[in-house]
């Protein structure tokens, strides 16, 4: 069997940690300026602890806003740990970096959008291969939607 570089997973793993190094610093110090964060995640995915009526609300995604009023934000290798306001009722959201799907500051036009793809080849023990993909996102300047790169490549 030929190995290749995986350089999808590598770029994963690099803008996780990027993201991991951003949220670091705001637990340090707080958030400057005007920025602000839209996490989307998966709530399906292993290791994500929400409340219940949160999981019923969300049953798939979820994007939450790190903003205004956030506690206790701590960050590990593999997660981050925060508690929001919903509500009136503080919640406590643990998310592993592997349920992101989506990281954007509109303070600074700046975004990253994390896309699951099923590889063409399939690995020799089996299991379906998988290329974790960290995509920049176009950050439209009055709002709108987050667009994936992809439209754009050949």
């Amino acid at each position: 069997m030929t190995r290749a570089i995986d350089y999808g997973g590598l770029m994963h793993r690099a803008m996780q940690g990027l993201i991991s190094d951003v949220l670091q610093r705001v637990a340090e110090n707080g958030l400057p300026g005007e920025h602000h964060f839209f996490i989307t995640f998966d709530t399906r995915e292993e290791g994500v602890e929400i409340a219940d009526w949160l999981r019923e609300r969300y049953p798939a995604e979820m994007t939450i806003v790190i903003q205004h009023w956030y506690e206790n934000l701590i960050v590990e290798d593999d997660r981050f740990e925060v508690t929001l306001n919903f509500g009136n009722s503080p919640e406590r959201l643990i998310v592993p970096f592997d349920a992101m799907r989506t990281f954007v500051d509109p303070s600074v036009e700046f975004g990253l959008r994390f896309e699951t793809q099923e590889s063409e080849d399939e690995e020799d023990d089996g299991a379906e291969g998988v290329i974790e993909e960290a995509q920049e996102v176009d950050i439209p300047k009055e709002g709108g939607e987050v667009v994936s790169l992809d439209k754009w490549r050949k």
